[in-house]
């Protein structure tokens, strides 16, 4: 694997977020987590899945750097693609705990909220979707899959500013579940990972499925129509003006290359 790392350890699979400094993702690191998630889930030796990120970064979200660069039909294809592997997730039918030992915006947060649990540690980092106010339009799947854990009123607020929270905040509205020193968070995910995989499988496996139900139902229809809108706003001036400037920013603040 080029962008990820995995072990598997007494059932639970280990599966490191590793693509430069921000774990930022590109349209080869979304094909690469949608195939070993599928393997994961088929692998009956696996009981359940701690995704990590590195320290400071959980992920950054989508790589702008390289997006911008894309003509339409790439374009076109990456949101194809990252969708299809944020409906991998939410179907995903063993526990999943997103580990977060650092910033996890935007498309980090996706991949968090896929997840049944989410434990994140201390310190100045931020959660949170703040893809409208760079311009891009959040597909309404995405919405709902942020309501899920927030509720409706709550995420609209906050995904129509925009908002980032820190990990105090984010505990107290239900965004992340746990809250750690750095040293405790691979101790705790492994503690909350143990508690699921004790449980009758069958049963937490068939609940959660019928629980996030409407979920995958809407993860399953044709993401076409969301795309095309996403899209549309993606190649307005005013967009990929904020994008070229935050671009520009991240690049004076590393201009080592990601890969």
């Amino acid at each position: 694997m080029d962008y990820l790392k995995l072990e598997v350890k007494e059932r639970i699979a280990h599966l490191m977020l590793d693509r430069g400094t921000s774990n930022a993702l590109n349209d080869k690191m979304v094909i690469e987590l949608k195939k070993v998630l599928i393997e994961i889930e088929n692998d009956e030796s696996i009981g359940g899945l701690i995704l990590y990120g590195k320290q400071g970064f959980f992920s950054s979200g989508l790589d702008l750097i390289t997006l911008y660069d894309f003509d339409e039909k790439q374009m076109k294809d990456f949101w194809f693609e990252f969708l299809d592997l944020i409906k991998t997730f939410v179907a995903f039918r063993k526990p999943a705990i997103a580990a977060i030992g650092g910033h996890s915006p935007a498309g980090g947060c996706v991949l968090a909220l896929c997840c049944d649990y989410r434990i994140m540690t201390e310190g100045e980092y931020i959660i949170g979707l703040n893809e409208v106010p760079v311009g891009i339009i959040v597909p309404d799947s995405i919405f709902d899959l942020y309501s899920f854990w927030l509720g409706r009123a709550r995420a609209y607020r906050f995904l129509l500013e925009g908002t980032l929270l820190h990990p105090q905040r984010a505990l107290k509205v239900g965004l992340i579940d746990e809250m750690v020193l750095p040293n405790q968070l691979h101790t705790q995910a492994d503690k909350q990972m143990k508690k699921y995989i004790n449980l009758n499988w069958k049963t937490w496996q068939l609940s959660k499925l019928n629980m996030r139900k409407e979920l995958i139902a809407h993860f399953s229809q044709d993401p076409a129509e969301a795309i095309d809108m996403v899209l549309k706003q993606w190649w307005e001036p005013s967009t990929r003006s904020v994008v070229k400037t935050i671009i520009d920013n991240l690049k004076s603040k590393q201009p080592s290359k990601n890969e």
